[in-house]
């Protein structure tokens, strides 16, 4: 039997309810992406509803008891090669930063890579900022995973909004089309 949400103490004092039957607690973009997905794969994930203030992981670990090394922040990163601007999305531990300029300046093949600028990034995902997460980002971009976020046995993540978060396992985000996962991409805080 495959587990849930439920089996797990990942999160805290999260109230975990089924995605597919909460699509409101979405952001467009990944209610669709949901919805395409095959149903066994989709029941996989698992939608809370969250005060919006507490969107930032940092506070919404600390008010809901959910431990950091569960939870994953999604980045959006840029660079420019040859005219072209390229897009990815990084996604890692909560514990750990993005290797922007090192892992994900390397897998997009330009000379300098950094966080694509709030209203870009926004205004691509069609999501919250704070909320920005792997699933329904535009075609054609690379997700990028650390190890530890697809060895993950379950990970609170956004959901496009600032007002709810996802709960999926790491291989759900591994299976993800797109997602490639890379050794190194998470390098630890402090």
């Amino acid at each position: 039997m495959t587990s849930t949400w439920a089996d797990h103490d990942v999160v805290g004092r999260l109230r975990v309810l089924p995605a597919t039957d909460h699509l409101h607690l979405l952001a467009d973009p990944v209610a669709a992406a949901l919805r395409a997905l095959p149903p066994e794969v989709a029941a996989r994930c698992g939608v809370a509803e969250i005060d919006p203030d507490l969107a930032d992981t940092a506070e919404l670990c600390a008010s809901m008891d959910v431990p950091l090394s569960a939870s994953a922040n999604c980045v959006v990163v840029s660079g420019r090669r040859s005219g072209e601007t390229r897009y990815a999305a990084c996604v890692v531990l909560a514990t750990t930063r993005a290797d922007v300029n090192g892992v994900a300046k390397r897998r997009l093949d330009v000379r300098k890579a950094s966080f694509a600028p709030r209203d870009e990034a926004i205004g691509l995902t069609g999501m919250e900022y704070g909320g920005i997460t792997p699933l329904g980002l535009p075609a054609g971009w690379p997700v990028l995973l650390d190890q530890a976020v697809a060895a993950a046995p379950w990970l609170v993540v956004g959901s496009g909004l600032r007002r709810s978060k996802l709960v999926v396992p790491g291989e759900f985000l591994a299976g993800l089309a797109g997602a490639e996962v890379l050794s190194g991409l998470g390098v630890p805080v402090g």
